[in-house]
């Protein structure tokens, strides 16, 4: 999962970020379908872009598990159990898509298993200045529900699992941590991105977390993040679509 090489590229933006965001973009939103041949002439002249640019576009989503040039065939779309699911540039662009509630629940499935043990690891390896930072994003999150501060809120709780899944010591679960905030960050553009009656409960149990962290009791931290997870899972499935 190296990431960080792809998501840092498009953040760069120009002709090739644009190339790539667009048509990532219409697969996961299935205006390509799985078996489909992308007509890189009409790309070409779509996006008024080079035929270098375009293959190194190209390149991009082929390393993404998104498409695979075949001799005789042509470049072809590839099924969704071939994408690198957990890269947080695929994860941004279902996010933004038909399949936002479908991602959220998978993912919030998957760190039901990762989280928690990250945060009993963390109860033993953190060092002080890493349980201070959780604390500080503890106590934000609850600054921002207080506030109304939707947005500040978010990046506290993006800060705080981070936070945690670095300070494991486990450099797998560290590297998680990109995938998580870009799920995360996704709720940027739900709808109601907003401080909503979830807020104060799911700061208390931040809180609960980031105490049982500095006390280093490692089956605490574990329970409460579960229990943080967990609340967020169940508030998910409850607002979804059932198709999620």
């Amino acid at each position: 999962m190296q990431s960080g090489t792809v998501t840092d590229s498009l953040r760069v933006g120009g002709l090739h970020a644009r190339v790539v965001n667009a048509v990532g973009q219409s697969i996961v939103d299935a205006r390509y379908a799985p078996g489909d041949i992308l007509n890189l002439d009409e790309l070409s002249a779509t996006f008024a872009v080079s035929r270098s640019v375009l293959r190194e576009a190209m390149r991009v989503l082929q390393s993404l598990g998104m498409i695979e040039p075949r001799q005789r065939v042509g470049t072809q779309v590839l099924p969704r159990t071939s994408w690198e699911l957990m890269n947080p540039q695929i994860i941004v662009w279902r996010g933004r898509g038909p399949e936002y509630f479908t991602q959220m629940r998978e993912m919030l499935e998957m760190r039901l298993g990762i989280e928690p043990v990250a945060a009993r690891l963390s109860a033993q390896a953190m060092t002080d200045e890493q349980l201070a930072a959780v604390s500080a994003a503890a106590d934000a999150m609850v600054v921002a529900d207080r506030d109304g501060d939707g947005r500040g809120f978010l990046e506290a709780d993006v800060d705080f699992h981070a936070q945690i899944l670095r300070g494991s010591g486990n450099a797998v679960m560290g590297h998680f941590a990109s995938t998580v905030e870009a799920l995360l960050r996704t709720r940027e553009e739900e709808k109601r991105f907003t401080i909503t009656s979830y807020t104060p409960p799911s700061a208390h149990r931040h809180h609960e977390l980031a105490h049982a962290l500095a006390v280093r009791d490692r089956e605490a931290a574990y329970r409460w993040s579960f229990a943080t997870i967990e609340a967020t899972l169940a508030e998910f499935m409850a607002e979804s679509p059932r198709q999620a």
